[in-house]
Formats: structure tokens, sequence, C-alpha cells
């Protein structure tokens, strides 16, 4: 009888880890599948089990292909083989592994121990690639995210133009969005990819300095709030806001066109102005009195919108009711922020046609 072990955390079963079991077991006549106990694990992934092991074992020994299933729990020695005791005591006549197998020098010798073949099998599957911990990512997922708007210090937050001392200025926006529900144009400017990314379970701060942007939108998509960031490298969160002054008092008016930041990074412009855009709505966060705040915040906004004319957009529509306005995010089409000193000067604003209200957001645990 010709038997065939594989080896594995298999934290949750999903269809790339059947495929490979029915691989295996069509090399031999009899198939053990080691999983990897608790403390294996631990050493392993760095993390507990998403499900106990004995229901995993229960659920793997189920399956048609496979013969046996053991449980492997051993913490010394080589990572990648915590069955060696029970690989040297059950001498199988093939060690099969996935083509991405990072352990190969040892399990190779393992198997010249008891004279065992190894064997790379590739992934192959008629549907998209999934693995446990992306799995594990997805179910945490939240379902709604809210968008963001930023009134200060943009572009301060990619790496490559941080300044010590630079502020970032934003704040979490509603209504919310998800994959199925979504009230705003895309690429206008919210932080839409990185909202995207969050809602797919992915590293949204990854995903967007992949992209050569910064991180100002996963963060204080994930943190909600008026937020102040310091400059850098990474997101480092200097205060967080109450936003109840701020309801009433936001509008986004679409420009009708679309735009992508990877493309505008290398524009040239002015980061003095915007440098100093972010210390002055810094300041804002800070002021006791509303009206003087909302003012101060306005006129962060206001040094911002001139350095993107300094830049070359177009002038935004004039609203004689709003204090301050400003494209959002990278600017040269999407969305533009106006800021309102009262709420019934915001309704007038948005009687307009691509004018539509939004209210700053901050989670209820908060």
């Amino acid at each position: 009888m010709k038997k065939v072990f594989i080896s594995g955390c298999y934290d949750i079963i999903h269809g790339g880890h059947v495929e490979f079991f029915s691989q295996a077991r069509a090399l031999g006549d009899y198939l053990v599948v080691s999983i990897a106990g608790d403390n294996a694990l631990l050493k392993h992934k760095g993390r507990r089990p998403a499900i106990p092991v004995l229901h995993k074992k229960r659920l793997i020994e189920n399956l048609e292909m496979v013969d046996e299933v053991i449980i492997s729990d051993e913490t010394e020695g080589d990572l990648g083989l915590n069955f060696y005791k029970q690989f040297l005591e059950i001498k199988p006549q093939i060690l099969a592994v996935t083509d991405d197998d990072q352990y190969e020098e040892p399990k190779r010798k393992l198997c010249e121990q008891v004279g065992a073949e190894y064997i790379r099998l590739p992934k192959t599957l008629n549907f998209e690639q999934v693995s446990t911990s992306g799995i594990i990512r997805w179910v945490r997922a939240p379902h709604f995210v809210p968008l963001r708007v930023d009134f200060a210090g943009g572009w301060l937050d990619v790496p490559k133009f941080s300044r010590p001392g630079g502020r970032i200025v934003n704040c979490a926006i509603s209504p919310l969005v998800s994959l199925n529900e979504w009230q705003y144009q895309i690429s206008s400017g919210l932080g839409s990819s990185a909202a995207y990314a969050i809602l797919m379970g992915s590293d949204g701060v990854g995903s967007e300095l992949d992209c050569g942007v910064g991180w100002q939108d996963p963060v204080v998509i994930s943190e909600t709030g008026l937020c102040v960031w310091e400059s850098g490298q990474k997101p480092k969160l200097l205060a967080k806001f109450d936003v109840d002054y701020l309801r009433g008092k936001m509008a986004l008016y679409y420009t009708g066109k679309t735009r992508k930041t990877p493309a505008l990074t290398d524009k040239i412009r002015d980061f003095d102005i915007i440098y100093r855009a972010g210390q002055i709505a810094e300041k804002a966060c800070y002021v006791r009195d509303e009206e003087a705040k909302i003012f101060t915040l306005g006129e962060a906004v206001n040094l911002s919108y001139e350095a993107q004319i300094k830049e070359g957009m177009d002038n935004l529509p004039v609203s004689p009711k709003a204090i301050a306005r400003k494209y959002c995010g990278g600017g040269w089409g999407g969305y533009a922020l106006y800021l309102f000193a009262n709420s019934q000067d915001r309704e007038e604003f948005v009687t307009g046609e691509n004018c539509v209200k939004i209210e700053p957001y901050m989670r209820s645990e908060y």
C-alpha cells in the first residue's frame, strides 16, 4: 500500500484544500493528513486557530479522499516539521506539498530518512484562489464604512512628500457605503479606493501606498471622526475630536469630472501653502468657540484651495453663503467640499444641481 502524507494548518477548509487533498490522494492508495495542533499553529502562524482542532479533524476525516487524520503538535525543531516523530513512525512513501512550500530543505531531509519521495503539486483551481488568512480578513471586514473629506494637509501623507511638523486634518463622512450601496460618484476624491479595499478585507494602507499615494484615506475611514495626523512615512494619529459642530455645515459639489490620484502625485504644487493650511486646520480643532472654530477651519480650507488653484485647477463655482471651498483629495475633478457657517446656508446650496449634503461621522462607541 502506497501511503501519501500531507500536512498543513487547514485552519478554515476551502476549495483549494479539497483540490490539494484530491491531487495528493491520486498519488497513492492511502492519504494521511497531518493538521497542526494549537501549539504548532501558534508557533507557525503566530495566532490561535479559527476553529477548535478536533472540529477540523472531524471535518477533514469525513472527506471521501482522506483515509486518516492526525494532529501534529510538535514545537521543537524546524518550522514546518511539527509532524517529525509521527512521520518517522508512519514511514509514508510520498510526502506531497503545494508548489509554494516554504520548507523544502528540511522536508527533503526528512524524506531521506525513510526513503520517501518529495513531490510538489500545483495549486490548480477553476475559480479564484483564496487563503485561510484571506477568508479571516473577509469575515472580519466591515459591511459599511464612511468615506472622507480632507480639510488641509493633503499630500503630506504621501511618504515621499512628508514634512516634519506637517499636519493632515480630515473627517469621516456619511452616508456610509457598502459593496452593494454606493451613493457617490467613483474616482471622486473621497477615498473610495481605500474604502473598497477595507470592505474587501484588504489592507487599506498597504493598497494605497502600493499605488504611490498616501495613507490618509484608509486611516481616517477606519478611525472615523475628525482627526489630526502627523505627516510621516506611516500614519500617526495626534488627536481626535468630536464632530458635532460640523453637522449641517458641509456639502459636496460634483464637478462632473473623474480623476485618478496616482496620476496626480508628481505635479508641481506649493507644499509651503499646504503645510501652513495643515497647521491652521489643527489650530481650528482646539478653538473653543464654535463660530470661531468653523471660521478658522474655513481659513485652512481656503488656503488649501489657493494651493490647488496655483497648481492649475479650474476655479470652483462661487457660493455666496459658503465660507470656504476646495477640491477633495488630489483635485482636478471629482467632488469639492463646501463649508458653511450654519445649516440654513447649507440647505440653500444643496438645492442646486450636483450638490449633496454630507455629515461628519464618528462611530458611536467613541
